[in-house]
């Protein structure tokens, strides 16, 4: 069984940025539900008993079974969205500051690109920084797409910007919560771990806790 990872942090020490309110209503209920709901469907599927969230996504997702890989890769998108945050602040530095000014002139060119990515996607997705081939890019994911399961590809970094993220602090307003996310609240330690991973191959440093791990 699968259980919701506690936050990293206060629920409100991402303020004001990201209201306490906002975390308990998304890490509490939505998150929550996606666990819940994806342990019960485990039940029909004793194959997968053992394996890693990772794993399940995969084996959702190569015979077509949505359901299971809606609520697993939801999951697992929450998961490493809470560690993309901290209310420490701070800038990327050593090589990941290196890559994103190879990539993007500048920090401020990835913000450009991320913002933008994430605020054209239509409707409901993620707004992620990526490695794959050794290079960073900025892509979107519709729904539940996640890419914790892509050969080749590690995420760095992931901004949520289903509507539920930032709603009930900014409305309507995408751009500047994704503006404020960027500036305030990115966990740039994280990213460089994430990133330092990538060179390595596989799919980079954060792997969701495990049942095996979680009952130890």
């Amino acid at each position: 069984m699968f259980t919701l990872p506690n936050l990293p942090y206060a629920y409100e020490a991402l303020e004001p940025t990201m209201s306490a309110k906002t975390l308990h209503h998304h890490h509490d209920k939505h998150h929550a539900k996606y666990v819940d709901t994806l342990n019960t469907l485990m039940k029909d599927k004793p194959d997968l008993a053992s394996a890693t969230l990772e794993e399940v996504i995969a084996a959702a997702r190569e015979p077509k079974n949505p359901k299971l890989f809606n609520n697993s890769a939801q999951a697992w998108n929450h998961g490493f969205f809470w560690e993309c945050m901290t209310s420490s602040g701070g800038k990327p530095e050593g090589e990941l500051a290196e890559a994103i000014n190879a990539a993007f002139g500048d920090l401020e060119g990835l913000k450009a690109a991320l913002v933008t990515e994430g605020v054209g996607h239509f409707a409901s997705g993620w707004a992620w920084l990526v490695s794959e081939g050794g290079q960073l890019k900025v892509i979107s994911t519709h729904d539940a797409e996640t890419v914790a399961d892509k050969d080749g590809v590690t995420a760095i970094l992931v901004a949520d910007v289903w509507e539920h993220a930032y709603y009930l602090d900014y409305q309507q307003d995408r751009e500047g919560f994704l503006k404020g996310w960027f500036d305030k609240i990115v966990n740039w330690d994280f990213a460089a771990k994430q990133f330092e991973a990538s060179k390595a191959g596989g799919k980079g440093g954060y792997r969701y806790p495990s049942p095996l791990q979680q009952a130890a």
